[in-house]
């Protein structure tokens, strides 16, 4: 009788509490609350679902998967438009085709029909090129910052741009593998300005090693600079200052770096080898001349005229 009577007491007490205007209200608020959180743990799923099916289709090597995921009208940072941003992906997958990514969702924002997702990537493949004789194994190591914008179309969230805020790019071959090289170069850099860029390799003691530092415009076909290469200094830094370009687009500074090894062939004869090859490409974003900036002085110029 006495859980019945705690039963009844708590019934009469809702009743009565939803009955009161006041009380009516909050619990109007409660529930309107609970609905806003509903839509926004679904509107977040859904957002998430998009990237999670992005990672499976790219791990698959599914081109027709993934291109239902991205907006006809889809632009990337580098000028890129669908047809040839995928046409970049199936050429990566010819030329590493037993590549894996990883993707690691760090932030989702949405509001309406327009959200933002913030994502670290990595890429991992391995490369077998036949120099002479040999067949030399390269492993492929890539890590990037990515901003992907998606836009809400009828029932479906699409992918409608993306932008690469940072990227790093390692292939090593045979000893290279084993050394430790950075290539720092700034992230973001005016277009027309001058920057630096740096190489350091943790070469072996019985080595020599010799390495190149060029630059590339991100453009469709790529185009390859020049390698001019040359002995690393005695503390192993390489520099070389670049100046951006100011044609709106982004660049790459890209490091070649030779592993050379000398070995007794007989009394009086020694042989020299490569004994490590690798290449380093780092992102530099650069950002378009804003040529319609009127200052202070120029505008009083102008009113003078």
């Amino acid at each position: 009788m006495k859980k019945l009577s705690v039963l009844l007491f708590t019934a009469l007490f809702l009743f009565s509490f939803a009955s009161s205007p006041a009380q009516a209200g909050f619990l109007a608020t409660q529930r309107a609350r609970i609905e806003q959180n509903r839509l926004y743990k679904s509107t977040y799923n859904e957002i998430k679902d998009v990237i999670n099916r992005q990672y499976v289709y790219t791990n698959k090597y599914d081109l027709k998967g993934l291109a239902t995921l991205y907006a006809d009208d889809f632009v990337n940072s580098d000028g890129f438009n669908k047809e040839v941003y995928f046409k970049l992906i199936e050429e990566t997958w010819k030329v590493y085709p037993d590549i894996v990514y990883k993707t690691d969702i760090k932030n989702i924002e949405f509001s309406d029909n327009y959200a933002t997702v913030f994502v670290n990537e990595i890429a991992v493949a391995t490369s077998k090129e036949d120099i002479g004789d040999f067949v030399a194994i390269g492993e492929l190591y890539s890590t990037s910052q990515c901003v992907y914008h998606l836009e809400k179309r009828g029932a479906k969230w699409l992918i409608n741009s993306e932008k690469v805020i940072e990227e790093t790019s390692t292939l090593k071959y045979g000893d290279a593998r084993y050394t430790n090289i950075e290539l720092n170069a700034p992230k973001q850099i005016g277009a027309g300005k001058y920057y630096t860029a740096t190489l350091k390799v943790d070469a072996p003691k019985d080595s020599v090693v010799i390495a190149s530092i060029n630059k590339e415009n991100i453009v469709y076909p790529q185009t390859k600079s020049d390698d001019a290469f040359r002995k690393m200094p005695d503390d192993n830094i390489l520099e070389r200052v670049f100046l951006s370009n100011k044609d709106n687009v982004n660049e790459y500074t890209v490091a070649s770096i030779g592993i050379t090894k000398a070995e007794n062939y007989s009394d009086n004869q020694v042989r020299v080898y490569m004994g490590g090859l690798a290449f380093i490409m780092t992102r530099v974003n650069v950002v378009p001349e804003n040529k319609y900036i009127k200052l202070e002085e120029n505008l009083k110029a102008e009113s003078k005229k």
